[in-house]
């Protein structure tokens, strides 16, 4: 009976409180849920529940109001209609959103919740930040104003009662609208000690994303510039472009560095760059602008754009802005469909190699090419055709005669392919084409003006693939593939500008041809021959082997003696993955001759576990006088990292030239994270030098206070036991 009459009581003071509380206008007195009352309708439940006279209620125990948004919760409420007051004991506990929090002991707040004041209070912002007040206002529902307060994202227990930074101030002002923090006289305390004064601070709220304002400073040692700070500014240039100015002032530089990003409704672009004042290059401005975009364009076209520029060879290396060794600038227009593709590009280089540099007027540094594709079902034949038009040109700005060679292509084909399944599983497929190209060659005496070629092909394949699956649920796949192709260029030899460099692997083993441009393409007749066995077992490892070769019948090709592909037998191509659930990979691949010579090698393997993983990769690649290798590479690339508790990781990771014997490259970072604050210290080296570069050691220190503009902490652990 008594919890029928507690039910009763809470649906009776429903409906009194929904025709009192925020001079809402008078409603019939019926029961109503929380998910049916209407956005200006007040939910009171509470244990006990007295009607004083006809202008208070007095509700207590477990009390709850939701009203607009708003729930409060408190252990006893008098609310006063004629005043529309209400008077609250605590604990109190008022939450607006998910992302505001308050907690009092007492408060007197207006019937909409809006203004008032709490006392002894707390607020808790995103769950991370949190402020103690020896009293809170509210006002007009948007400002928040708390007097004489302590903030911090720390934690705070009985064991450590100090947090580990906390900013104390007179006064603090928080508009709820534009999701600001206003601090007056303000000091930052690091373990309790002042470290800053400030009259005023501003900064955002941790649910603001994206707000004016500097970001958190780093200090930066590197040999080429010294020491110095970095202060980021952020500005929000509303809700789709933002500009950040990051001044850097060292011991031998003065630089700007700035980014610039916007987004549009049918793309996006990206601007980032430096000016620099040194005593690298005294008296020379250098600079660096890199840019990128992607727009969607009517008709499903996109036009993307790519620039980069700097002032001199050295100074992406100098500041450490990035590794790239050629520049390249350029602009696209694709449309890519299911049975067609358009491209259009223009394409400006520029080497930043020593060894380059000297001769870069000998080198292309533009290039302008289209395409057309399209694919079709013939109605008689059946299979797939495909149909191409190409056009391609290269610029160098040498005059002189054979290294100033500029030349421009047209070129067309048509391939048609078919497939058929014949018994057993035995796939078999016949595929033809025709390749022309028409090529005008300018500058070069040792060709003439116009020249033109015609590839025809032709190529039967088979495939036999088998499977089985072992007592234990493991699939055995394995599918050996033979295939005979020929082909023959009939015409004209023409300068090789995009064939000069070509890798020999299981995405080409049954190419028509394996150079990679249109320059050169595979004559004569070969037989390809492959195979490829693959196992998955139950226990979530998995293997995949390949291997393959080429035999040559006829014809007379110019791949160099590295690639694997010269002579009439190619090199033995054998290739390896494994993997072991998520903790293990590895993958590899190798050119070996019939004596076992490596011509070419490369293997990586990378291992994880929850608190530390290690990855690794080998380089090897014999010396080739036609591909401008005198020696041979000989490198591996050693990283890791290590999550040395729940706050401390530390990681590495290094370059090794084995065949000269130097460690190229190097860098270590230690970083702390707890739930309210962020340190990175690292350290890096790079030891190569060159007529641009010189070897430079790299330091740099971060520290970020977290909970503020959504920069999340990790775990807590000062009150862990």
């Amino acid at each position: 009976m008594g919890e029928l009459l507690r039910q009763i009581s809470r649906l009776a003071l429903a409906g009194v409180l929904a025709a009192g509380l925020g001079s809402v206008p008078n409603t019939p007195a019926h029961a109503q849920s929380s998910e049916a009352t209407s956005a200006a309708t007040a939910t009171l439940i509470a244990d006990r529940v007295q009607v004083l006279g006809n202008s208070a209620i007095l509700a207590e125990g477990n009390v709850l109001i939701h009203y607009k948004g708003i729930t409060l919760t408190a252990a006893q409420l008098r609310y006063d209609k004629q005043a529309d007051h209400l008077t609250i004991s605590g604990p109190i506990i008022l939450k607006q959103g998910e992302d505001q929090i308050i907690f009092a002991n007492e408060a007197e707040l207006s019937g909409d919740l809006r203004n008032g004041i709490l006392r002894s209070a707390r607020l808790v912002l995103d769950q991370q930040l949190q402020i103690a007040a020896v009293e809170i206002n509210r006002i007009q529902g948007r400002y928040t104003q708390l007097n004489k307060i302590v903030a911090s994202s720390c934690q705070v227990c009985a064991n450590n009662p100090v947090p580990l930074w906390q900013i104390r101030a007179e006064k603090l002002v928080h508009d709820e609208m534009e999701k600001q923090l206003y601090f007056h006289n303000a000091q930052l305390r690091v373990a309790g000690v002042p470290i800053v004064y400030l009259p005023r601070l501003r900064i955002p709220d941790p649910t603001l994303k994206r707000a004016t304002g500097f970001l958190a400073p780093k200090i930066r040692t590197r040999s080429t510039f010294g020491t110095g700070i970095l202060a980021p500014y952020f500005i929000s240039l509303g809700d789709h472009a933002d500009l950040t100015f990051s001044p850097f002032l060292a011991t031998k530089t003065r630089t700007l560095e700035w980014r610039y990003r916007q987004a549009f409704r049918a793309g996006n672009l990206r601007f980032t760059g430096a000016v620099s004042d040194d005593d690298i290059r005294p008296g020379t401005t250098r600079y660096y602008v890199f840019g990128e975009g992607e727009f969607d364009l009517p008709y499903e076209f996109k036009l993307a754009f790519q620039l980069q520029d700097v002032s001199d060879p050295g100074y992406l290396l100098d500041y450490g802005y990035s590794e790239e060794d050629r520049l390249r600038s350029a602009v696209a227009l694709t449309r890519a469909r299911r049975d067609e593709l358009i491209f259009a590009g223009v394409t400006r280089y520029e080497t930043l190699r020593a060894s380059e540099i000297p001769i870069s007027d000998n080198l292309p540094f533009a290039q302008i090419d289209a395409l057309y594709e399209r694919r079709w079902v013939p109605a008689l034949v059946g299979g797939q055709a495909s149909f191409q038009l190409s056009a391609q040109a290269y610029f160098r700005e040498s005059g002189e005669d054979k290294i100033g060679r500029d030349v421009t292509r047209l070129g067309a084909s048509l391939n048609w392919r078919r497939d058929w399944l014949l018994f057993a599983g035995l796939q078999a497929s016949v595929e033809t084409g025709l390749n022309a190209n028409v090529y005008w060659v300018n500058q070069d005496s040792d060709y003439d003006t116009e020249q033109s070629f015609a590839t025809p092909s032709a190529a039967v394949t088979l495939r036999w693939p088998w499977s089985r699956i072992s007592a234990s649920g493991a699939v055995d796949v394995i599918e050996p593939i033979a295939q005979i192709s020929w082909s023959d260029q009939v015409g004209a030899r023409v300068p090789n500008e995009d064939s000069q460099f070509v890798e020999f692997d299981e995405n080409n083993l049954f190419d028509m041809s394996r150079y990679p441009g249109f320059d050169r393409q595979e004559e004569g007749a070969r037989a390809n021959l492959g195979m490829r066995w693959s196992r998955f077992t139950p226990t979530g490892w998995s293997m995949t082997f390949a291997a393959g070769r080429v035999f040559r019948f006829s014809g007379e090709n110019s791949f160099s003696n590295s690639s694997g592909l010269d002579g009439d037998s190619s090199d033995w191509f054998i290739a390896a993955q494994l993997q072991m659930g998520g903790q293990f990979a590895f993958q590899g691949r190798a050119l070996l001759d019939d004596a076992f010579d490596v011509a070419k090698t490369e293997s990586r393997l990378a291992y994880f576990q929850d608190d530390w993983n290690i990855s690794a990769a080998h380089l090897w690649v014999a010396s080739d006088l036609s591909e401008n290798r005198t020696d041979p590479l000989h490198e591996i690339r050693l990283d890791g990292a290590y999550q040395i508790n729940d706050f401390w990781r530390i990681s590495a990771e290094g370059d090794f030239d084995i065949a000269a014997s130097q460690v190229t490259k190097g860098r270590l970072e230690l970083e702390y994270r707890n739930e309210c604050l962020l340190v990175g210290i690292s350290l890096s080296r790079r030891f190569t030098a060159s007529d641009n570069i010189n070897p430079t050691t790299d330091a740099s220190v971060q520290v970020e206070l977290l909970g503020f503009g959504g920069a999340k902490g990790g775990r807590a652990h000062r009150c862990m036991q």
